[in-house]
């Protein structure tokens, strides 16, 4: 079983979709699909497809789905090569104590295979390897087609589920640009970051990185420009100030001493407090 949910969602037997068009079919699925060859409880079912208000009718309903997505595995499952060790819909989506498991049987999964690679980026930028570390950041970025699971109806777990693969990419394109960075490719960078910094208005460390992409392209007072923008919604928004690392960047530039280095941490991108507005 093959499946994609950088995306839409898309999950395929044999090469044969096997994903519903009913909304709440395709919630159970994606659901399955996230939690791939793991148990998911029914109760977690139950709180995806009608949240703390389910009716007293659920889990018969819920069996319904189930039923509905082995129809779609079992026509799939008769591509099966010949002399293939003979498979039922059961076997794949396999009901357990408590709860549902679906069996890819070491197929794909785009999550998995992004969660790969970005590890390997991770390391590559540990050990100073830039190149490395661009080059599979990269990869696993281009795993994505679009928001997780673009097309899906979602309820609690799988708007958790969507909230925490969206932090683990910007994680990976904050780590990706910062070994470009480390690269030199700041002209480069800069059309990417004029996109990005508008759409993730209060995210800190990209407006690092944007600030210090301009500065190293001769664009110092762009550069300021975008540290008062940050500032000014971050304060009127939020009621924070900028981070400290991000303020030392904005008085470097201003100084214009020498090339500035952010500190992906310092800079709000990963753990550092903001400095509440007194």
């Amino acid at each position: 079983m093959d499946i994609d949910v950088l995306g839409a969602l898309a999950v395929r037997e044999n090469g044969l979709s096997v994903t519903p068009t009913a909304p709440k079919p395709r919630q159970v699925l994606a659901l399955l699909a996230l939690h791939a060859d793991q148990v998911v409880p029914v109760a977690t079912l139950i709180e995806e497809l009608w949240n703390d208000r389910p009716p007293r009718s659920a889990r018969t309903t819920l069996q319904t789905y189930v039923l509905q997505l082995r129809d779609l595995i079992a026509t799939a499952l008769r591509r099966d090569p010949e002399g293939a060790e003979p498979r039922s819909a059961k076997d794949v989506l396999v009901t357990t104590p408590g709860g549902y498991l679906l069996n890819t049987a070491g197929g794909t999964s785009d999550v998995r295979e992004f969660e790969r690679l970005a590890g390997l980026g991770y390391r590559a930028m540990d050990a100073g390897d830039f190149p490395g570390a661009a080059r599979q950041l990269g990869e696993a970025l281009s795993l994505w087609s679009g928001s997780a699971l673009a097309d899906v109806q979602t309820g609690t777990q799988l708007e958790m589920e969507t909230r925490r693969l969206e932090e683990t990419r910007l994680c990976a394109l904050d780590q990706r640009i910062e070994a470009d960075l480390r690269l030199g490719r700041h002209r480069e960078l800069l059309g990417e970051l004029t996109v990005l910094v508008s759409r993730y208005r209060t995210h800190e460390n990209l407006h690092g990185q944007f600030m210090l992409a301009l500065h190293r392209s001769g664009r110092r007072s762009e550069a300021l420009d975008v540290y008062q923008r940050l500032r000014a919604v971050l304060v009127r928004e939020l009621g924070f100030e900028p981070s400290a690392g991000l303020r030392r960047l904005q008085r470097s530039i201003l100084m214009s001493g020498p090339e500035p280095v952010l500190d992906p941490v310092a800079a709000g991108g990963g753990g550092e407090r903001l400095s509440r507005v007194s």
